[in-house]
């Protein structure tokens, strides 16, 4: 059996060291834990991660609130070229324990933004990462003069068969005796 993993940028709180009256944290992820994060999340570079939140204890649970932004470098979906995006998201988190049997549960709009509280503490530097990759345009796309730069090296369906079968021809060990 292996050992959990701690995620790259974790930032646990006991519960048992919240109060009823909201904590203000802020986080901001360092070289190593913003490289583990966009290898992660498949992105070029986080070149910033930061939040300020505050949390607050709620019955056997938690409530984050407060804000990220971050500077990522995402691959363009047509031409892998590199987009720069800024990301700024307002959080509202809930964290509630898990239920023990889960069995068939009716979602509410509500209820999507709820965490597990994990050996009794909130992870709130996981809930920041987590909510970066949500707020991450899932299509980045670069702007037309890079994707035109693109579109003119890229070879027709014809113009690719030629390529190849020369390089097939000129692979051959029979080349030599062809130009003889």
């Amino acid at each position: 059996m292996s050992a959990p993993v701690t995620p790259e940028f974790s930032h646990r709180i006991p519960l048992e060291k919240l109060s009823s009256r909201a904590q203000d944290h802020s986080l901001e992820a360092d070289v190593a834990a913003r490289a583990a994060l966009a290898a992660r999340f498949d992105l070029i570079a986080i070149d910033r991660l930061i939040a300020q939140v505050s949390v607050e204890k709620q019955g056997r649970g938690a409530l984050l609130a407060g804000r990220l932004e971050a500077d990522v470098v995402q691959r363009c979906a047509l031409s892998g070229e590199p987009v720069p995006a800024h990301v700024a998201e307002t959080l509202t988190l809930r964290f509630e324990p898990e239920q023990a049997e889960p069995g068939e549960i009716e979602l509410e709009a509500s209820a999507l933004d709820v965490l597990a509280v994990e050996d009794g503490a909130v992870d709130i530097g996981e809930a920041v990462a987590q909510s970066l990759f949500l707020a991450l345009d899932p299509y980045p796309r670069a702007d037309e003069a890079v994707l035109a730069r693109v579109r003119a090296l890229i070879l027709s369906e014809e113009e690719a068969e030629a390529a190849e079968a020369d390089a097939k021809a000129k692979a051959s060990p029979f080349a030599v005796l062809k130009k003889q």
